[in-house]
């Protein structure tokens, strides 16, 4: 009898569980700028505290041993997001970017973590007023090419954003392993 009970009690919990899992579809229609926009948040959320897991004293840190020559220190990494965030927002706008960026590879005298972390920062909200200037009538007219000739579209440059980052990011994680520190993401 008490396994009955049992039994019957398991049953009524894990139904209880499942239905409690369980939430309605949404109905919120969000725009263009908003899934952009998330998708820039999500990166952002991944990337900064990445960014700040390094200690200060470890930026200038690059792997040595097998094949990176001349690969970027961990420091450059996150300058040249950075940069390239303020390039892409800078096209999605058409304007020019805000700051004076030295190239994609970010501007010589930033080298503190705080500056960089700051100047990262920065450019995730400029990257983030960009996205949230894309509506569904400029969303694939084309633009002017930030890389050279050619153009290309407003959702091509909103959807590298959080591509490129990614690909650094993934970089970033091995850096910090390699370091003994473990991803803020992977904690």
């Amino acid at each position: 009898m008490k396994m009955k009970w049992l039994f019957a009690f398991l049953f009524m919990f894990a139904c209880s569980v499942i239905a409690w899992g369980q939430t309605p579809a949404s109905t919120e229609h969000r725009s263009v700028s908003q899934v952009l926009d998330r998708g820039v948040a999500g990166v952002e959320q991944e990337f900064v505290p990445a960014a700040d897991a390094m200690p200060e004293d470890k930026y200038s840190f690059a792997p040595t041993s097998g094949e990176f020559k001349g690969v970027r220190t961990f420091a450059q990494q996150i300058k040249h997001v950075a940069a390239v965030n303020y390039i892409f927002g800078a096209a999605i706008l058409q304007e020019k970017a805000p700051v004076d960026l030295g190239g994609e590879n970010g501007p010589d005298p930033i080298r503190t973590k705080a500056d960089i972390l700051k100047f990262l920062k920065d450019s995730f909200a400029y990257a983030h007023k960009a996205v949230a200037s894309i509506d569904e009538k400029t969303l694939t007219d084309p633009i002017k090419s930030p890389f050279g000739e050619g153009s290309t579209t407003r959702l091509g440059m909103a959807t590298a954003i959080p591509a490129h980052c990614f690909d650094h990011y993934g970089q970033m994680v091995e850096y910090l392993r390699m370091n003994g520190l473990i991803p803020p993401a992977s904690r």
